[in-house]
């Protein structure tokens, strides 16, 4: 997960993703791996940090698989710019404490 935000943070780091279809396709990819990821992290795991939007990722899955050509860019530009630093955080967060923990 943390390899695809690294990946979007690239791609849209000084850009205007709007500009650009490849980047805008190329971060929608790499949102799709994400959400994806995100389905195979084990419930216990996503039961013992709920403050994590679980949910939400696999439901945001769903619209970037299913409705790739429906999706608007005026939606993904505040995940990239606010969603994903706060996820960088949470799942930082959970793999320094596996770390700790191990």
């Amino acid at each position: 997960m943390l390899e695809c935000i690294d990946a979007i943070e690239v791609y849209c780091g000084s850009e205007d993703i709007a500009s650009d279809e490849r980047m805008l396709d190329a971060t929608l990819r790499k949102l799709q791996l994400l959400t994806e990821s995100s389905k195979r992290i084990s419930e216990e795991l996503k039961a013992a940090h709920p403050t994590v939007a679980w949910r939400a990722l696999a439901g945001f899955r769903n619209v970037v698989v299913h409705d790739y050509p429906g999706i608007r860019i005026e939606r993904i530009i505040p995940i990239v710019r606010n969603d994903l630093p706060a996820l960088r955080r949470q799942i930082s967060a959970i793999l320094a404490k596996i770390d700790v923990q191990a």
